[in-house]
């Protein structure tokens, strides 16, 4: 026993025999946790307004939510990935106004307005060719006549533009919610009804808000949600003084509906700027379930742009973003998901875009890449199937110091998973790949000064020890990169 009471222990070299055996006698079930229970998740993430392009705001919280999604999978849970669409509401109006200003501008000519409501980007213009080459029927001369089907016109031509930016990053969600449905099939009347029939709204003011001047700020009486009452910091308004509900009205009843799909737990993904957000929506859906439902709310942090140890900004024409689709020409989407992900969602990720195209294990995409296309280099050199046909029974390998120490991190891929599983921490799986990958590639080049290190002895024949060893480090490292969504190249 070593002090302070840790016990060394050390196992013989025929438990790596048998461990390797056992690995590969179903490959694909290795990792998942079998006696964990199964359960139901909803995990909704993006849910970006329907307004335009997504941007590299949205892009870190969307590859968080989808290999959230892919690790729960892996290890055998039900997941629906779902999209809350922001269709209702006064932006929803104004972009309908830019979309229309827009296509006066293609068919008239006319100026579009400088008017800081309004939607600038030049992606519009594209939104406008396409809705007058429809052919519509419609008068573009009277907005009041035309707005609810531009709107929905509008809206449309948003999502597809959205599904777009998101399939270029390998994501593809189950579902789109709509909030102008839940609003006009009286889900949020019903909520309400079901909050006053509990005693959980109330009509009171609400003080200024910290750093609110309150000389300026008017105290109305409003319909209030007694979120206190469930750990929230202040009561929050469902009612504005006009009579319309408020953007959490209609968010509380989306969160109804989803408790009411009976799910085991729900997840939400949100932006840094949204994280003042979850004390209220935890409240809600303590009140609506009976705190029976499980609400877990991630946060994505911010992501820093580097160019040339600069910050860098793609931004060119005013009213456009550094867009997810910017991003993905400039390093492609392998390394947009593998980079984003590479760090833990808590904390603020500086994206360099000079490491990120860099040939070295300081670019941790290419070290893990390099390290099957090396593993598929020896395959291809001796014309053999990475998954070759060896009845393991008949071997009792012995491994050097230096192949156990690769094999101990094939042994921590199960407690990995399970960690990124039940932790809801997907930034694990990457950091353990390029950790596999740094123990390989320091054995492979053993083999540059000492020749039996080689994978291929001088004959140019490999042995079936060998075979099978590279055969499992390479599985490995190509079951951990489908579930970050990444490729695995065999040849760089």
């Amino acid at each position: 026993i070593v002090k302070p009471g840790f016990i060394n222990i050390k196992f013989k070299a025929i438990f790596w025999a048998k461990f390797i055996q056992e690995v590969n006698k179903n490959f694909s079930e290795f990792g998942i946790n079998k006696k964990e229970n199964k359960n139901s998740y909803l995990i909704e993430f993006v849910s970006a307004n329907p307004t335009g392009p997504l941007h590299v705001g949205h892009c870190r919280g969307a590859i968080l939510g989808d290999v959230i999604s892919n690790v729960l999978k892996f290890n055998k849970h039900k997941v629906t990935k779902e999209y809350y669409v922001n269709d209702y509401g006064n932006q929803i109006i104004n972009f309908t106004k830019s979309v229309y200003y827009r296509i006066r501008e293609v068919l008239f000519k006319e100026k579009f307005p400088d008017n800081d409501d309004l939607y600038p980007g030049d992606y519009l213009i594209d939104f406008a060719n396409n809705i007058i080459q429809k052919k519509l029927g419609i008068n573009f001369d009277n907005y009041e006549e035309i707005k609810d089907t531009l709107t929905q016109q509008s809206i449309e031509e948003a999502l597809v533009l959205i599904k777009k930016n998101l399939a270029s990053l390998g994501i593809i969600h189950d579902n789109f919610v709509s909030e102008k449905d839940l609003v006009l099939q009286n889900e949020v009347d019903k909520v309400i009804q079901f909050l006053e029939k509990n005693n959980f709204i109330y009509k009171g003011k609400i003080k200024a808000p910290a750093g609110e001047d309150n000389l300026n700020w008017i105290e109305r009486e409003q319909l209030l949600f007694k979120s206190t009452d469930f750990g929230d910091d202040k009561d929050r308004a469902l009612q504005k003084s006009d009579g319309s509900w408020t953007y959490f009205a209609s968010d509380v009843a989306y969160h109804n509906n989803k408790i009411d799909r009976k799910f085991d737990y729900l997840i939400n993904i949100l932006g840094a700027d949204h994280a003042g957000y979850i004390k209220r929506i935890t409240a809600s859906v303590d009140a609506l379930s009976g705190k029976k439902n499980k609400l877990i709310c991630k946060v994505s942090q911010l992501v820093k742009l580097i160019k040339n140890n600069e910050p860098f900004k793609m931004s060119k024409r005013k009213g456009d973003y550094i867009t997810v689709d910017d991003l993905i020409d400039e390093v492609g989407k392998d390394a947009t998901r593998f980079i984003m992900l590479n760090r833990s969602s808590d904390v603020e990720l500086d994206f360099d875009f000079d490491k990120v195209k860099e040939k070295s294990k300081d670019n941790p995409l290419y070290y893990v890449q390099y390290a099957y296309a090396r593993i598929s280099s020896v395959f291809r050199h001796l014309d053999k199937d990475i998954k070759p046909n060896i009845d393991l029974k008949e071997y009792n390998f012995e491994y050097t110091a230096e192949e156990i120490n690769i094999l101990k991190k094939i042994a921590e891929w199960p407690k990995c998973i399970e960690a990124a599983s039940a932790k809801l921490e997907p930034h694990r799986l990457p950091v353990y790949l390029y950790e596999l990958s740094s123990e390989f590639h320091s054995y492979w080049n053993l083999g540059k000064d000492d020749p039996s290190k080689r994978f291929i002895n001088e004959n140019k024949k490999i042995s079936d020890k060998n075979l099978i060893f590279l055969k499992t480090i390479a599985e490995v490292i190509k079951s951990g990169m489908n579930i970050v969504g990444v490729d695995t190249p065999e040849k760089m």
